[in-house]
């Protein structure tokens, strides 16, 4: 029903409400179709009229009198005190009919009271505009903090009188959980009654200092903290009874519908405000009360391969601080057990036998299966990828293969990257070489002792250089220069100074060819004589351990080179590696004509058959000069490939032996490599190169300390030991009594001395 016409006398509260209450019955039970817009306009127009009657009554005949202020003298209060009734038992009304409703019927009825009453709230408080503009505000002003605009005085009477007493007892908070505890249990519920209540709890919350703002004291109060805890509960509950009866991976496909589920219930009916606190909450319960039994079903996680359900677990277990880090030991701990047994699958009962290649594979196999678990199953998260980093430097240093030595390791794998770099390695394409000299890196990352396989490298890079038998220049260039960003210039120096010394041989074995044609006939001149001068210091080469006599067949080259090079290189002095030395002979006592690869110790021997068909022992060492050792190194190989047959000597000793040609030797092939490795040799080897490591971790043990003591003058002996094995730890991990022997000898050499009256202090002596 309209307003009533016509407007109530200015001035007159009486009538002037009594007009407006019609109206604003009609806005608040939202039958606005049969008011006009100009019963609106009335409406407000009575309101403007009231405020401003004591303005125009001061003033006279209804007109603003230029004396009187805008809005000094206006009326209102009575109009605001009148609303506050009219909200008061509108509320008290609505809370009476509510009185024996309960659960969804409640909800239901509290819902659309609650969407009628804002609404029409909102209607007044636009009608009542000027009163809020003017009077409410000129109250705020003077510091009146309980007067609030036209709809917020509606949402306090409301509060007060609605809703504290249908909450009273907690019946609208608890209907809610009960929607929810059956949307939980798979029930279909109204999200849509549910929001608009939660929504009320919300905007019920008013800042008495700015009624501008609003707070979510009263939802919390009176709705988040109960259905946190109830929250708990039903987890709890649920999580308890549902791991007794399935599986982990079950449980955990179980956790993530429900934290999904919780998720989602925010973006549906709750504040945001409760996200944190939710979640935490069922992190707890579905995570924490149950990250023992997670732990405990990791491991056969790994050994299934389900990568998915680890992913599931990881997730799971990242959204509790302490989750992670048991997994991660964990897998520390079997990744090493992988690691060790795919080792152990390959020594067999002799592992010495072990062929270096599959050795590294078996490394690399087990690091690639756990880095790919990493960065798929674990999203490459740096704690895993610390604890594989650990495992890895575990098993890849000791394991059933290497035994407590630590720089067995480093040896196989120096020995596979000299197979695959070696022209022999038939698979050694461009591309193929490349990646697998990036695995070798991969190994050298974890391996403890880089300094020895520097040492082995060196070496093995010293005679694939030396017998030309590099599969790829530019793969050599490649891993020195991986080896070089790894460990730094220092370490790939001599590697580096090598190739230098091979590029200016080439050179000066060109010029040395072309000076011989010059000088000599044809048949001199086209002897193929190559020589590698080799700079002193930067080889890992020793001197013959034998004397030797050069055969007369190659003492006429001999001679010319070293006069060549004497010119050339006047003060030098050459000194000839007859043991790393190789020829090609060609063979004319045969049916079939052979070219047999030989060192030069076999090359000597051999030639000595040119004169006769059978030779002692003793004859050999005679005319060669050879010591026991070497030359039963060539004759055993040459015996071996039945190119020499030996005939025991019946006065006993080795000097009574005859080596006789076999002119019945057949071979499958035309040229026959001779000059294979002999095990006694390749033991001995190792046996030096070990010597040699040895020696170079002394001195620089030694001058690592006198390099921080220079700096640091004096030092607590502890100190020193520990910026000791920081420095060099890159190099190898030293032991702390190889720390202290060094720091002995440097206090007998006077380098260092002991501080008196300080106890454990060294004192550096300049």
């Amino acid at each position: 029903m309209p307003p009533p016409n016509p407007l109530p006398p200015a001035g007159d509260l009486k009538a002037t409400w009594k007009f407006l209450q019609v109206g604003i019955e009609v806005m608040m039970q939202q039958v606005l179709e049969g008011m006009e817009y100009k019963d609106y306009m009335n409406l407000y127009t009575a309101v403007y009229n009231y405020c401003i009657s004591s303005r125009m009554n001061t003033s006279g005949g209804g007109s603003l009198g230029s004396g009187v202020k805008a809005g000094a003298n206006l009326m209102g209060a009575e109009l605001y005190d009148h609303l506050k009734v009219y909200f008061k038992e509108h509320s008290l009304q609505a809370a009476q009919r509510a009185a024996e409703l309960t659960d969804e019927a409640l909800l239901r009825y509290y819902a659309a009271e609650w969407t009628r009453y804002t609404r029409g709230a909102n209607f007044v408080h636009h009608v009542f505009s000027y009163l809020n503009r003017y009077w409410v505000k000129r109250e705020k002003d003077e510091g009146r903090r309980h007067v609030y605009t036209v709809y917020t005085i509606a949402l306090v009477q409301w509060r007060d009188h609605m809703f504290k007493q249908i909450q009273s007892k907690e019946r609208l908070s608890d209907a809610v959980l009960k929607q929810i505890q059956k949307q939980r249990n798979g029930e279909t519920i109204d999200t849509s009654l549910v929001k608009r209540v939660v929504d009320s709890f919300v905007s019920l919350g008013l800042d008495e200092n700015d009624t501008t703002q609003q707070n979510v004291e009263i939802y919390r109060y009176e709705f988040e903290t109960s259905f946190i805890a109830s929250t708990e509960v039903y987890y709890k509950t649920e999580s308890d009874a549902f791991v007794a009866a399935n599986s982990v991976t079950d449980y955990m496909r179980k956790a993530e519908t429900r934290l999904k589920e919780e998720e989602d219930r925010v973006e549906l009916y709750l504040h945001p405000s409760t996200r944190s606190k939710l979640i935490a909450r069922c992190d707890s319960v579905l995570i924490r009360g149950h990250s023992q039994l997670l732990w405990d079903g990791f491991e056969n996680l790994l050994e299934t391969d389900k990568g998915d359900d680890l992913y599931r677990m990881y997730t799971l277990l990242f959204r509790i601080t302490e989750g992670l880090e048991p997994l991660r030991k964990r897998f520390e701990e079997y990744v090493k057990k992988k690691g060790a047994a795919a080792v152990e699958n390959i020594v067999g009962t002799d592992a010495e036998a072990m062929e270096p290649a599959a050795y590294v594979e078996a490394l690399l196999a087990v690091h690639a299966k756990y880095l790919t678990v990493v960065n798929n199953s674990f999203r490459g998260e740096a704690g895993f990828l610390a604890s594989l980093d650990k495992a890895c430097r575990v098993y890849m240093n000791k394991n059933k293969a290497t035994g407590e030595s630590t720089s067995k390791s480093p040896e196989l794998l120096a020995k596979h990257t000299d197979g695959l770099l070696k022209k022999s390695n038939k698979s050694a394409e461009e591309a193929g070489l490349e990646e697998a000299l990036n695995q070798v890196m991969v190994v050298f990352k974890y391996i403890e002792d880089k300094d020895v396989f520097q040492k082995f490298y060196s070496k093995m890079l010293a005679k694939r250089l030396v017998n030309f038998a590099s599969a790829s220049d530019d793969a050599e260039a490649s891993m020195i220069s991986k080896l070089k960003e790894t460990c730094g210039f220092e370490y790939t120096n001599k590697l580096q100074r090598m190739f230098t010394d091979v590029g200016l041989s080439k050179e000066l074995n060109d010029n040395y060819k072309e000076q011989v044609s010059k000088q000599y006939d044809k048949s001199e001149a086209n002897i193929d004589f190559y020589s590698l001068v080799l700079a002193n210091g930067f080889w890992p080469l020793t001197a013959p351990a034998s004397e030797f006599s050069i055969p007369t067949e190659l003492l006429p080259t001999y001679t010319r080179f070293e006069r060549y090079y004497g010119a050339k290189h006047s003060g030098r002095k050459l000194t000839w590696l007859w043991q790393l030395g190789r020829a090609d002979l060609s063979t004319t006592y045969l049916s079939q004509k052979h070219i047999f690869t030989t060192s030069i110790y076999q090359t000597a021997v051999l030639l000595q058959y040119n004169s006769a068909d059978s030779l002692s022992y003793t004859e050999l060492q005679t005319s060669t000069r050879l010591n026991d050792a070497s030359l039963k190194g060539a004759l055993g190989a040459l015996v071996k490939t039945k190119v020499l047959n030996k005939v025991e000597g019946d006065a006993g000793g080795d000097g009574a032996d005859k080596y006789e040609i076999n002119d019945k030797a057949k071979f499958k092939k035309l040229r026959v490599n001779l000059n294979m490795p002999v095990k006694s040799e390749q033991k001995a080897e190792t046996s030096d190169v070990m010597k040699t490591v040895d020696e170079d971790r002394k001195l620089l043990l030694q001058a690592t300390i006198v390099r921080i003591m220079k700096a640091r003058k004096t030092l607590k002996h502890a100190q020193l030991i520990q910026e000791c094995v920081s420095q060099v730890s890159s190099r190898f991990q030293p032991s702390v009594p190889t720390i202290k022997k060094a720091i002995e000898a440097l206090i007998e050499k006077e380098y260092l001395e002991r501080v008196e009256g300080a106890r454990d202090v060294l004192q550096y002596l300049a």
